[in-house]
Formats: structure tokens, C-alpha cells, sequence
């Protein structure tokens, strides 16, 4: 019984030790396992680029698991029906040109779908830091198990570079913050040069502008999903999410082409 134990803790141990380590060197890493992050993911891995996108929590999804209301349902529009298509999500339509979505069945495909695309998620690991070489250009992130954050241990973090990182930490906006407080100096193209904040909800302006916005604000960094309304000062949206995938394609996009200069 013993050895049956000694074989369980070493295959795990083995396994994700080797894996781990396969990600120290990225071409993308993102931030964040909400459906902009899992969708710029798919994309990226489709295209045979190395991505991981680092997850603090032991779950994936962000705030698409609880619809609206904690109704498990969420809205799609017409123009973005497609994306949700391409995995094989269901759609049902409803009254002026809207779809409705399954938020159970479009988290669950959108991380299976990015994982049979190629990308590595990762969870329970906070990006506590970015990395910044080449004339203050993000290079990577810095990461730590997230159980030592809520600790509150002092146990030092490990760093995993990487040419482009997408910062998909919804509200927070957590990574541009990082950037934002760390390196004297740095501007965003925004109004205030720096995060500016989101605004109330207005979900037809909020849609349109956070594909619109998706972009590099800072050399090596892009920022896509609501990370997006939150730097620029952009309205919410509330739940509905054709935007959020749109985005993720984008930052897919600019990622691409960065890495490949």
C-alpha cells in the first residue's frame, strides 16, 4: 500500500514538475482564465505559438460561470454568434437579434477548446509581477502559488518570461496596475496616461469599445476583456459577452504579429 501511495505522489509531483518547467520560456503569457483569456489562448495556440495563461483561483471562467443575476445564462448579439459557434456552443435565439448562452456549457467548452488547441492553463498561481528587460519592455511574469498570497507568507516568487503578455484580469485590470505603479514613468494611451477606471454600465458602448480598445498600452503588454474598459474608462457591459470573445480574438491578433517581428 505504501508503494501504491510513494507511485501516486511521485507520478504527481513528476508530472507537473516537468510541465511547470516547460513554461518558464513563453511566446505569450496570459493573465487571467476568463473568456477573453481562454479565447486570445485558443487562438494563439491554433496558430503554433507557446501559450500559457496563469490562473489565481482553482477555477476557470471569471465571471461567466454566474450570468446575470446568478441565472447561469448569458447574452450574445448576432455579429458575435459565430465565435461561440466556431467551439460548438449552443445558441438560442430570442427577441431583437440576441442569442442566449448555457454560462456552464460556454466556460466548459471555451477551456476545452484552448486546451485541445494547444494551450497550457494553469491555476492557483497569482501574477504578482511582470518581468522587464530590453529598455522597459515586459518580458514575463512573476508568479507565486496563490495560497501564499491569502497566507500572507513572505515566500519569494519565480519568474517565467515570455515576448508578449495579455493582461485578462477583468476589472482589475491587475497587471496594467502593476506596470502602472512600478515603472516610473509609464504611460498608457489613455486620457490620464494611466488606469483610468471603468464607468457605469451602458452595454451597447461597452461592446463596441472594448474590441475597438483592445491593444499593446505599454511595450510587451496588451490588454483584452474587461481589463480593457477598466484602463481606458470605459462603460460595463453586464452579461452579455460577444464582446469579451471578440476581444480575445484581437489581443490574439496583436500578439501574433508582435511575436513575429
Amino acid at each position: 500500500m505504501k508503494l501504491k501511495d510513494t507511485k501516486v505522489t511521485t507520478s504527481i509531483i513528476k508530472r507537473f514538475s516537468q510541465d511547470l518547467l516547460d513554461l518558464t520560456e513563453l511566446d505569450v503569457a496570459v493573465v487571467g482564465a476568463g473568456p477573453s483569456g481562454l479565447t486570445a489562448a485558443r487562438y494563439l495556440a491554433k496558430a503554433n505559438v507557446k501559450v500559457a495563461v496563469f490562473e489565481r483561483n482553482l477555477h476557470v471562467g471569471g465571471g461567466l460561470w454566474g450570468g446575470g443575476i446568478l441565472f447561469p445564462r448569458v447574452v450574445v448579439q448576432e455579429s458575435a454568434k459565430g465565435i461561440f459557434e466556431e467551439i460548438g456552443i449552443e445558441l438560442k435565439s430570442t427577441n431583437g437579434g440576441y442569442y442566449t448562452v448555457d454560462s456552464v456549457e460556454a466556460v466548459s467548452k471555451c477551456t476545452a477548446s484552448a486546451i485541445d488547441a494547444g494551450a497550457s492553463i494553469v491555476v492557483g498561481f497569482n501574477v504578482e509581477d511582470v518581468l522587464i528587460r530590453e529598455g522597459d519592455r515586459v518580458s514575463g511574469v512573476v508568479i507565486n502559488w496563490a495560497a501564499v498570497e491569502l497566507a500572507k507568507l513572505h515566500v519569494d516568487p519565480v519568474g517565467v518570461r515570455a515576448k508578449v503578455v495579455i493582461d485578462a484580469t477583468g476589472h482589475e485590470a491587475s497587471i496594467a496596475r502593476i506596470v502602472q505603479r512600478k515603472i516610473p514613468g509609464a504611460k498608457f494611451p489613455t486620457s490620464t496616461g494611466g488606469v483610468v477606471g471603468e464607468k457605469p454600465m451602458w452595454a451597447e458602448v461597452g461592446e463596441r469599445e472594448i474590441v475597438r480598445n483592445t491593444r499593446e498600452i505599454y511595450p510587451g503588454l496588451i490588454v483584452t476583456g474587461m481589463a480593457v474598459n477598466a484602463v481606458f474608462g470605459l462603460p460595463r457591459m453586464g452579461p452579455i459577452f460577444g464582446g469579451m470573445l471578440f476581444s480575445g480574438k484581437r489581443a490574439a491578433e496583436i500578439a501574433l504579429k508582435k511575436i513575429r517581428i
